[in-house]
Formats: C-alpha cells, structure tokens, sequence
C-alpha cells in the first residue's frame, strides 16, 4: 500500500519531531516545515494526503494557511494544532475548511484516531466534478481561450482562489492575460457585485503611486488642492489588482505592507485609520523571489503577496491551442474590420504553430489582426502576415548570386551577417515595443537598455514609433 504524506507546520521543532516520531511508519509517511510560507512552496511541488499545521506562528497564521490550503488543494483535510484552545478558534478553523482541531498537549493515541477520522474525510465534491466537465467542454473560460492541460490547471485554480479572500499573486510573462485572470477571479467571486479597480504600477511616479492607493487630505502636499479618495477604499468590497507590483519602491512596499496586515490604512497627510475591505489580488512579470534576495523587493511582502501563486504559461507552453487563438482572432477581426477571410495558407498555419511568440497571445492576436487588414483575398497568405515591415528579408533572399571565389565570399558572408543582425535587432525592438504598448521608455526598461541608446537603435533601423502606432 502506497503511504500517505502528511505535512505537520508548525514554529516548535519540538512540536514537529513528536507529531513525526507518533505518526511516521508502516502507513504514514511525515514531512514537517516551520511557517506557512515553506508550507505554500511545498504545496506547489507535490501533492499531500493531510495537512497539520498550528494556529500562532510568526508571518502567516494557521487561519490563513488553512485559506491557502483549500484554494491549492481544495480537497485535502486540515487539522488545527494550537495551545490556544478556544471555542472562538475552533469555530473560526472550521468555517474556513479544518476538518478538526486539536488542543496541546495531546496523546500519541488521541493525535492517531484525529488524523485517521480527518483521513476519512478526504473526498471530491460533486462541484468539483461538475467544474471539471464544465471546463473541458469549453474552448476557453471567461476572456481566456484554450483548452490544453495547462490552461486547465489555471481554470481550476482561479476557480477555488476565487471563492477566497486570499491574498493573489500572478506571474508570468507579457502578454499572457494577467489582467484577464484577475478579472476572472473577481467575476467568480461574491466581490462580484462590488467594484474591480485596476491599477498599473509602472505607470505612476512613486508619490503619485502612494496618492492614487491611500488618498490624501487637503494641503498635505503641494498641488492637494482637495482631499481625495484612494483607490484602496474606491475598491472597498470588491477586488483592487496591482499590475507590475515588481515597480513599486521600497518606501510604497512598506505602506502596502502594514495596510495588508492591518487592513487598514491612513491616507498622506492623515491621522486617522480606514478600515479596507478588498481582495488584493497582483500581478509581474518579474521574479519577485529573485529580487528579494537581491534587496530590491521586500521579502515580508513577496510572502504576504504570494499566498495563492497563479503561474500564467507562455504560449510557447501551450502550443496545442495556437489553432483555437487562430480561428477566434480570425472571426473576431474579420467582424470588426468587416472582411471574409475563410482561413490561413498551410505554410502560414505552420508558421504561426511553430513561432516562439515572445510577445505571448498579444503578439498572436496582433499578427491576425495585421493579416486581415493586409490581406487582399480571403486566405491569410505569407505576404499578410508582414512580421515587422517590408524591408525585413530572409537570409535567403539576400543572396542574388553564388560567390565565384574566396574574397567573394568573405565579402558576402559579411554582408549577410549585417542583414541578418539587422533583422534580429529590428525583431528585437519591435516586439519590446509591441509587448509595451509602443512605450519607449517601459521598451527600454524591460529590456535592460539605456533609453538613449535604445532610441538610437530605433533610429539605426529607421523605426518610427508612431508610424508604427498609427498604422
């Protein structure tokens, strides 16, 4: 018989090795950690059969790694582990999923008949099951369209999220629909009534950033010619989503920080506290861990942020629903534009199943748009697509005669090295633009350039942004 897996959280090692030393053996198999942050990164690596975790601990509480539990494994059963034994705790640690609660100390054989009535427990909800095949008869799912195993698991689990007040943080890279999983989580939510407040945190300068989040009183700072309303209690009820949290300083981290623990906050130039009421839910396409270690992202906020992890797969991941994105952009574009386009040219079909898209959907979904608009029949042909502009040749093309000696081909193997780093730097700028809205400045950043010398490229290929913008 295959052993289950138990993880036992708990801050005592002491309180670890016993549970361990009682429960490990011919039919359990123990793993322990010490805070509910080690918990959630486990979680994500492999799948357990029960859960015990203690209620006090240091940055997340049992409470809310009970919330983080059923929003990851919906399915698995919690046992609450406290010396605080209340009627008020047991209580709360049942109405957010425990499936018992045990007071210290207890007895190796009372922890035994605990775990094996919870292991009794374990069962997938007709829901569940109901969702399972709701979502598999589906192309897409809200705004998202694609039904390879990898979007599947995205479904699911903003489907459980949703249901939560857990504190989100979705990740992955540019065009791959972060905002549209924000959405979904609050569409599925009963925040749904309340307001969705969107904010882009690369957008603000940080002054403004902290202004437009918390508000500010009358005179607290020169141009606060009127109080105003922070977005933070604009979106009170219903879900407040930070785009590109990866932006915000360290100073604005800390605020966001202590308003998150608190659930309150002060506006600039108040004295007093705002209760909030929102589901916060962000979002980068930056390795938040990474700049944590690096001093650049507050490491206490990235583990109150990444509560329920989102990991959005690249389209390069999920190539199997490129022909599902072809035949929706397809319908939608030829509607909008008001042309008939019956469908691709199979070298184009190909193409576009092959590319490596580092623009994600959002560079799929332009290209189709392109197409329709430049085709002249009702077959999407190579010519339509037009990557980047007509002066992008191939290779290929560049060679108008084969080299009669060696100089020649010294010559011409020159030559087409310049073209074809021509046509990468020329790729490479195009989709930086592409990717960020034609902003040369985010371009610049993202991609690690100097503005200026990322606007002397543009002007060395002869780039004109708001050419490109207008067409």
């Amino acid at each position: 018989m295959e052993k289950i897996v138990i993880l036992v959280v708990d801050d005592e090692a002491v309180i670890r090795d016993g549970i361990k030393r009682v429960l490990e053996g011919d039919r359990f198999e123990v793993e322990t950690c010490g805070s509910g942050h080690k918990a959630i990164e486990r979680m994500q690596e492999k799948e357990y059969g029960l859960i015990m975790t203690d209620l006090k601990m240091p940055g997340m509480n049992g409470i809310e790694l009970i919330k983080a539990v059923k929003a990851l494994q919906p399915y698995i059963p919690v046992i609450m582990i406290t010396g605080y034994a209340s009627i008020d705790t047991a209580v709360e640690a049942m109405k957010n999923g425990a499936a018992d609660y045990i007071s210290k100390p207890f007895t190796p054989d009372f922890l035994m008949e605990k775990v094996q009535n919870a292991l009794s427990q374990r069962t997938i909800p007709l829901d569940d099951l109901c969702l399972n095949k709701e979502i598999s008869l589906h192309h897409g799912f809200h705004q998202f369209i694609g039904e390879s195993k990898e979007m599947q698991k995205v479904y699911h689990r903003i489907m459980h999220v949703a249901a939560t007040n857990s504190t989100v943080l979705i990740t992955g890279e540019s065009g791959t629909g972060k905002e549209l999983a924000a959405r979904a989580i609050h569409e599925n939510s009963p925040r749904k009534d309340k307001p969705f407040v969107a904010v882009d945190c690369s957008s603000l300068a940080d002054t403004l950033l902290e202004s437009e989040l918390f508000g500010h009183v009358k005179g607290s700072f020169t141009g606060a010619v009127q109080t105003k309303t922070g977005l933070f209690k604009i979106a009170d009820g219903g879900t407040l989503f930070l785009d590109e949290v990866s932006n915000i300083s360290l100073s604005t981290q800390a605020k966001l920080l202590r308003a998150l623990q608190e659930r309150k906050i002060t506006p600039i130039g108040g004295t007093q506290l705002v209760p909030i009421d929102i589901h916060l839910v962000a979002a980068t396409n930056k390795n938040l861990r990474t700049m944590a270690n690096e001093g650049t992202f507050r490491e206490d906020l990235f583990f109150r942020l990444n509560i329920i992890p989102i990991e959005l797969p690249p389209l390069r991941d999920r190539k199997q629903d490129i022909p599902i994105l072809i035949r929706h952009f397809l319908k939608k574009y030829t509607v909008e534009i008001g042309k008939e386009i019956r469908g691709v040219a199979p070298d184009v079909m190909s193409f576009l199943e092959n590319h490596s898209y580092p623009g994600n959907v959002r560079e799929l979904e332009n290209m189709i748009e392109r197409a329709v608009v430049l085709a002249e029949g009702d077959i999407i042909r190579n010519e339509d697509l037009e990557l980047w502009d007509s002066k992008n040749t191939s290779i290929d093309k560049t060679i108008e005669r084969i080299p009669q000696n060696s100089e020649e081909l010294k010559e011409m193997k020159r030559h087409i090295r310049g073209k074809a780093v021509e046509a990468l730097e020329k790729a490479f700028v195009m989709d930086a633009l592409e990717r960020n809205n034609w902003n040369v400045t985010r371009s610049a950043e993202e991609t690690g350039i100097l503005r200026p010398n990322f606007q002397g490229m543009l002007k060395k290929l002869g780039i004109s942004v708001k050419e490109q913008m207008e067409r």
